[in-house]
């Protein structure tokens, strides 16, 4: 939770231009903690700059995404990113994703995830907890997301369950979150269990992620200018439990909420 404060006071700091032609060096420097490995730029884009460092004790990476777009608003790109349903249609790697828990004191939910991987390795799955919040006073929105255990999903045979996953992004509009403008950071981390050598999963998600990225921005694009149906979770009120709004369990069943194998609030609380 420290390291997203950090992030939130770095994307709080200056005027959006700063932000929209960012100093690598310092940009970096701003969110590193004392005696952490640097990071190393691996790709500098238009939309976007990507960077990596070691995990220590392993052979991973943990990768940070800076980008900007001016072309959909905030609350477009990031109402796209959480809406399952609609990724369903836009994201083709994806085999399977559902919701499996949600709950309403916080607003976290769980989700699983299956998504294919490149020939020859099996299909991967994700079992995380999510949760998103909007500060407007400070005009920010983050979305964070860990691997977790849930009962109601046992491992697959099919599947190859990624147990160490994470993911924090926060977006900051360049004037309101209904306004065309902002700008993001991305970091992400994950284990994807494979005997591929590092600079392998190097690549392959340094080749993945712009794709997504890619992937996401046209989607949300493409659901301005159709005015496709996607959920608004800015409008969305986890602690409403009454009337019918969008901060109910909504398709999830309410006993699972009841059940034995159910998360706890206590699991389902990523911050």
């Amino acid at each position: 939770m420290k390291h997203m404060e950090n992030i939130s006071a770095m994307l709080r700091g200056g005027s959006p231009d700063e932000y929209q032609h960012p100093d690598p060096a310092s940009e970096r420097d701003a969110v590193r903690a004392p005696g952490e490995q640097p990071w190393e730029m691996i790709m500098d884009k238009k939309h976007f700059k990507l960077w990596r460092r070691p995990i220590e004790g392993t052979h991973l990476y943990q990768y940070r995404v800076f980008g900007t777009y001016t072309d959909v608003t905030p609350r477009q790109f990031f109402n796209v990113q959480l809406d399952t349903e609609y990724r369903k249609k836009w994201d083709s790697l994806v085999i399977k994703l559902d919701v499996i828990e949600r709950d309403l004191a916080t607003g976290s939910e769980v989700i699983h995830w299956v998504t294919h991987f490149p020939y020859p390795m099996y299909s991967r799955d994700y079992v995380y907890v999510r949760r998103y919040s909007v500060d407007k006073e400070n005009n920010l929105m983050v979305l964070v997301s860990r691997a977790v255990e849930h009962p109601s999903v046992p491992e697959d045979p099919e599947y190859v369950r990624v147990r160490t996953y994470e993911s924090q992004m926060v977006i900051r509009p360049h004037k309101t979150f209904d306004e065309n403008g902002f700008d993001y950071l991305l970091t992400y981390s994950d284990n994807p269990q494979t005997v591929f050598p590092r600079y392998c999963v190097s690549w392959m998600v340094s080749s993945g992620m712009p794709d997504f990225l890619e992937k996401l921005h046209t989607a949300a694009l493409k659901a301005k200018k159709l005015e496709l149906e996607v959920r608004d979770y800015m409008a969305a009120k986890p602690l409403d439990s009454g009337g019918g709004g969008e901060g109910k369990a909504g398709s999830v069943p309410a006993a699972e909420h009841k059940s034995e194998g159910s998360c706890s609030p206590a699991q389902l609380d990523y911050a």
